[in-house]
């Protein structure tokens, strides 16, 4: 009787150890697949057409031996970096405080609701006629796509708060500053989190249209240049760039997701 525990505890490790072999896996075998998906499709086209990955691989070589590829990169993500932190700064606050007090967001709510449908896309011809050409417009439009989704999941969230946290604390005598820094904004982070993961995914998206007006360098740029240079292989690789520095950016906002919640025992 005292070994069978023992041998059970060797098999839930035995268990657990080939579930975590089979996660670790499984990725990398959908990527080969992929790859070679690619690879097949790539064989009905010329190389001008559709460029397999090898030839894909080798033109990001290129583009990183020349130094051209990281002067991009490096353009693109500061230009990311200013547009969703100014989008944060001050969709953020504004969330809050609309989700708080409700008089003004019924006021403002048919604004909000008019402007949030229109595609980001369709504010390029204002874009330029504001602000020219070059990294104004880009930052603009970047900005716009990240605004609004994190502005309505805050506000949403502020106005999910369970009523009975509110209550409580002020059945204990906690003023109003208090309330609201730490029981409102903790409880609607989650909610918070979600819209921030959203707004990332149309900002980055929106980055590579945002530099294809009129910008002289970033990831947008590159793919447009490269059609004009008849180089597909440099037109996908740039499409792989960004799609790889996406996955990258959600990775670290999950990371810092994470790192609040635990500091603030949330979820």
């Amino acid at each position: 009787m005292t070994g069978l525990p023992k041998r059970l505890l060797g098999c839930d490790l035995a268990m657990q150890t080939k579930t975590l072999n089979k996660t670790a896996v499984l990725p990398w075998l959908a990527i080969a697949a992929f790859l070679g998906l690619w690879q097949a499709a790539a064989g009905f086209y010329t190389p001008e057409q559709l460029p397999g990955p090898a030839k894909v691989w080798a033109g990001l070589l290129e583009l990183a031996d020349t130094g051209v590829l990281w002067e991009h990169i490096q353009v693109s993500l500061i230009r990311f970096t200013i547009s969703y932190s100014l989008a944060l700064l001050v969709a953020i606050p504004l969330g809050l405080f609309l989700g708080w007090h409700t008089y003004s967001l019924q006021a403002l709510g048919p604004i909000l609701q008019i402007l949030r449908p229109i595609s980001p896309i369709a504010w390029f011809p204002l874009a330029v006629l504001w602000f020219g050409v070059g990294n104004a417009p880009a930052i603009f439009i970047i900005f716009l796509s990240a605004f609004f989704p994190v502005l309505l999941s805050t506000i949403s969230a502020v106005r999910k708060v369970d009523p009975v946290y509110i209550k409580v604390a002020r059945n204990f005598g906690v003023g109003k500053t208090m309330l609201f820094t730490k029981i409102v904004i903790p409880a609607a982070f989650p909610y918070i989190m979600i819209g921030l993961n959203i707004a990332i995914g149309v900002a980055w998206i929106h980055l590579v249209a945002g530099e294809m007006l009129g910008a002289q360098s970033g990831l947008g740029y590159l793919i447009v240049d490269s059609r004009n240079f008849l180089r597909t292989d440099w037109i996908m690789g740039g499409m792989l760039v960004v799609g790889l520095l996406g996955l990258f950016i959600n990775t670290i906002i999950g990371w810092a997701e994470k790192e609040i919640n635990r500091k603030w025992g949330v979820g």
